[in-house]
Parts: C-alpha cells; structure tokens; sequence
C-alpha cells in the first residue's frame, strides 16, 4: 500500500525525474492511494473501504471519499511494486496480480485519487508520530513546520509492505510488515546568497542545514539503528564540475571539503560514487557523487550543520525521462471538449535504454520507446474511446502502429469512472507525440455539487511510466548495503512521471433559485396559517357578552352616556371605542370648568 499527500507540483524540467528519488516519491497534487490485496476476490473492495476510512480517521482527511466505486480504479499494468528480500534480490510482485486465461487479469489492485484535497499540519502530525522518536530527536527534529509549508513543493508518503507478499522469502527474513516514511521537500535557503558576479553569471544560493529548517542536528533518535544525512551531486552537476577542475587544477573532486567550484564546511565520513554496470554505459555521463554524514557523531554541544558555499557559477540541467508530459483542455462551451497529452522528447539522452544493460541510439532503425500512459476520469466526464487519435511528430498515425495494447472502462454514472490505460511504442527518433480524446459534459443532481462548484472540477493527473527505463543507481557491494536508502537506489524502480491537474468546468444551476422557493413559501404558509389560527382561536360571542356585562354594570348613568355616544358616532357596536371618547369629552369638559373658575376668582 502507498499513501502520498501532496502540495504543489513536481517541475521535472528543473528538479529533473530520472533519478531514483523523483521517480519515486515525485507525487500529484493532493492524495493518492493505491493499494493490492492478498484477500478473496468477492473481498477486494469492501477491504478497500474499510482501509480507506481507517486512513481518512489516521490522518485527519477526507479519504473515505475514496469508497464509493465511482471514485477508484483497477489498474492493470501501472503501480507495480518492487519487493526486495535479504539477499538484496528484487522481485516483481507480479505473482500477486494472479491471470486468468478467459478472464484477464484479477485485479487485486485498488487506485484512487483525490486532486482537491487541502494538505496541512493536521495530515503531517499523525504522520510524524509513526516514528520511534516523533519530531523530538533525530532526522524528525528538522520537521519545523513553517519551513516545510513555505516551500515549493513537499509530500509526505507512506509505504506499507507485508512480508506474506514475497513469495521468495529466505529463512533469514522475519515475519512482519514493513513501514517506510518518505518526506519529500523542495525548499529555498532563508539566507540566500549570491553575492558576487563572475562572467556575468550570478552564483547559486548558498545553503545549510540550519537556512533551510532553522534548525541543527544534535545527535540520532536512541532507538534508531543508524542516522545518516546524504549530499548527492547528480550526473550532469558531477560533468560540469569535473570539466571545470580539468580545466583549472589536477586535483582530486573527492578529497577534503574545499573544491574548485565549491565549499562542504563539514567533512564528510564517506565518500560514494557511482559505478557502471557494464562497459556499454560508458558513453553516459559520469556517476553522481554521495556525501554520507553519520549522525551519531554529533550532540548538542556539537551539532550536525552541512552547508554548501559556491565558490564559482556552474550551470547544468537535471537528467530527465525521455519524454516531459503535458496535459490540457480544448474546446469551448460547457457541453463537450478533448483531452490531451502532449510528449516532448529530451534530448539531453545520449543514449536509449532498450532492454537490461543495453543501449541504443535514437537514430538506430527499430529503436522504440515503450510507454504507459493510466488516465482515470470522473464519470461526469464521459470519454468517446472511438474518438481516440495519435500524432506522431505533427502527422496523424494509425492506432494499432503506435499502440502496443489497451485496457479501457467506459464510464457508468454515478457507478464507475472512465479508465483508459494503454502501452505505446514510440520511435526513439520521435520530437513530438500527442494523444486526443474527446468527451461531453454530464449533468450533476443539485446535492452532487460541492460548496465551489463554479469553480470547476478537479481532473486526477495521469500517470505515465516507460517500463524499459530503470531509475537506480550502482554502488560497490560492501558500500551500499549499509544503508536503507543506499539499498533502495538498487531497486530496479521504473521511471514514472504524472501530469497536471486538470480544471473542468461543468454547468452550474442557479443556486439562489432553491433559497428563493424557500422563502417565497414560508412567507405564503405562515400568512396562511396566521389567518387560520387566528380565525380559529377568536370567540367572537364570549368577547361581546363580556363587553356587555361590563358596560352594564357601570349603572344607568353609564348606559346613557353609551348610548348617546353610540348614536353621536352612529353605529352601536363598539362600546369600548365610545367609552374612551366619552372620557375625552368629560376630560374637556372638566378642564375647561376649572379654568372659568380660576378666572373668575381674579
């Protein structure tokens, strides 16, 4: 199982994506789960629900949306993973993914993706106390939450592994599960530095440790068998620099902390580099550089602060997978439109990887690059497969020239998404490639929209992997089983990139229109039910007898003065209204009285 939750996007063009760490842990935006079970066939999918709300309710998201079967997948070919035994042998899960001859795959695998989802603290808290030490020793320790939040893209990722699925276990391995915790930051130096102009070329910022979290490491957790922090200095960056001391000094790019191009205040305590695996990988360019520091050295009264100072601008590009991948919309209106993927080759491959170990030219006649391209796509938005077109370099192509194998699920409302998963062989020589599918809008119920619905819906990035490329690397036997991540890099993982989220906008009703029902009929029932109850409670024969009985018994003077008001106004049934006038006319009258007499006095 694999969960991953993603803010921001992976830029392959400058963090580049054929190593082993971007290939990896490079995610989408928001979540994504997938899983593969070893449980009853007609048990899959309620494994799968219960596994996403324990998740949802671990880490404080919105997981569980993950349950309905209009929100997952079965993928066939992609997410494939790798099991590495004790004897650092690598086998292919394949024997779980069971086949049937009439029937094709069992599909054992569960994949969702959930693009909108918000990643905060909330979701990193529950992920940092599955370590032995939380964040208060360590590696966790640097995990200030403000550095993390305010960089260019992090991801969290979690990767669980039961023993029962390697089916070549030795004796020396124990029964159990395996947990591996990936965060992968992508941050800038608080301090930047570049100071200082040479050719006209700024210099790179400056970094530490410390610039980079606000913090230092002061030793290892106490129940951590091993603690160490790895520089790396990747292919192209490792040419750049030794062209550069060839060119300026004779000395070694590996010994002491002061190099021609740069400074390490801190020495390290070994030194790795990278071998090849046969002599056909000479033409690549030469092996990445790692820097290990071990942690366990260091307390508080002697912290671990590994800094980097440029000394001289060097500039080079990441290595890249053979293709970048794009993905957009066309069309207009809210009814229908086409998707697109757009491949653009990278040139910076010398060579092609064909097959394990050998290389090819691009130029080479029968050269191709295999690729698989896994798009899964809300029900509401429904793919017409037929519409399918492939461009190759501008030209149109037949399918089947260029389409290896396909594996599409048209859509069902509100049952099941569109799924298209397909494997394409593309020349090596290829610039340019584009895949088109057309689609149309549906209609949503009032209830199905969320609280932004004019804002548009989210599409999951599709995930595209070119199973004949490898992202590993190769390291002297003694050397590189001493370390978990140095025996991760072993792994024959595939190069896997995705593509951008899409923004969809759909037709939106008028969501004033039910607020403006309401209010038109509330207003209409209580007038309505005012009256009746009004009508109903008043006892008209009580009032007047009661008003009778009290003008009666005021005497007959009373009488008198009702009944003369009663014809002064000229009606004879309010007496309650002739009382008070009455009373108004003897206040008159009094006051008046009262004032002849004051003036007469005088």
């Amino acid at each position: 199982m694999e969960l991953s939750f993603t803010q921001g996007r992976w830029d392959y063009e400058r963090w580049g994506g054929f190593d082993p760490l971007s290939s990896a842990n490079a995610k989408p935006p928001g979540v994504e789960l997938w899983a593969l079970f070893d449980v009853p066939i007609d048990q899959i999918d309620a494994t799968w629900r219960n596994l996403t709300h324990a998740l949802s309710g671990l880490f404080c998201a919105s997981i569980n949306f993950l349950e309905s079967s209009a929100t997952y997948a079965s993928p066939h070919w992609s997410f494939r993973p790798s099991l590495v035994n004790d004897d650092h042998k690598i086998n292919d899960a394949e024997h779980i993914i069971n086949y049937d001859k009439t029937k094709g795959p069992s599909s054992r695998l569960r994949y969702g993706s959930l693009p909108r989802e918000a990643v905060c603290t909330e979701n990193l808290t529950p992920w940092l106390k599955l370590l032995p030490c939380r964040d208060k020793a360590g590696l966790a320790a640097l995990m200030d939450r403000p550095s993390i939040y305010r960089g260019f893209y992090h991801s969290q990722r979690l990767y669980v592994l039961s023993s029962e699925f390697n089916s070549e276990k030795t004796e020396k391995q124990h029964e159990g599960i395996m947990l591996q915790q990936t965060l992968t930051l992508v941050l800038q130096p608080s301090n930047v530095q570049t100071t200082g102009n040479i050719n006209k070329q700024a210099l790179q910022p400056s970094w530490s440790i410390s610039s980079l979290f606000g913090r230092e490491l002061i030793g290892q957790c106490l129940l951590a068998k091993s603690s160490s922090v790895f520089l790396e200095l990747e292919r192209t960056l490792v040419e750049k620099l030794e062209s550069a001391r060839k060119d300026n000094t004779n000395t070694s790019l590996v010994v002491g902390t002061n190099y021609p191009s740069f400074h390490l205040n801190t020495v390290p305590d070994r030194v790795l580099k990278e071998t090849t695996v046969s002599e056909s990988m000479s033409g690549m360019p030469d092996g990445s550089i790692m820097f290990e520091f071990l942690v366990d050295k260091y307390n508080e009264s002697h912290p671990l602060n590994v800094g980097l100072t440029w000394k001289a601008p060097v500039v080079w590009l990441s290595l890249l997978a053979p293709f970048r991948a794009n993905r957009f919309l066309m069309g207009s209106g809210n009814a229908r439109g086409s998707i697109v993927i757009s491949l653009k080759a990278d040139k910076s491959h010398k060579k092609i990887w064909v097959d394990d170990g050998v290389y090819a030219l691009p130029g080479v006649a029968g050269c191709h690059i295999s690729l698989l391209v896994f798009q899964v796509v809300p029900w509401y938005v429904r793919l017409y497969f037929h519409t399918f077109q492939v461009f190759i370099d501008g030209q149109p192509r037949p399918i089947w020239d260029v389409v290896k194998k396909m594996q599409i699920s048209p859509a069902e409302d509100r049952k099941s998404p569109g799924v298209m998963e397909i494997e394409l062989e593309i020349p090596c020589n290829t610039s340019s490639a584009a895949l088109i599918v057309n689609f149309d809008k549906g209609f949503l119920r009032i209830d199905e929209y969320p609280p932004d619905a004019n804002q548009g819906f989210d599409l999951p990035s599709a995930h595209i992997s070119f199973p004949g490329f490898q992202a590993n690397r190769y390291y002297l036997k003694e050397e590189s089983f001493t370390s978990p991540l140095l025996l991760g890099f072993l792994s024959k993982s595939t190069v896997q990139l995705y593509t951008e989220v899409l923004l969809v906008p759909l037709a939106t009703p008028d969501f004033s229109m039910p607020y403006n029902v309401i209010t038109l009929t509330c207003t209409v029932l209580a007038l309505y039910f005012g009256s009746l109850l009004n009508v109903l409670r008043r006892r008209i024969g009580e009032e007047e007898r009661y008003l009778k009985s009290k003008a009666m018994g005021g005497g007959r003077l009373m009488q008198l003065l009702s009944k003369f008001s009663s014809k002064f106004k000229g009606k004879t049934g309010d007496s309650t209204s002739s009382g008070l006038r009455l009373h108004k006319v003897l206040l008159v009258v009094f006051l008046a009285v009262a004032l002849h007499y004051y003036l007469s006095s005088k």
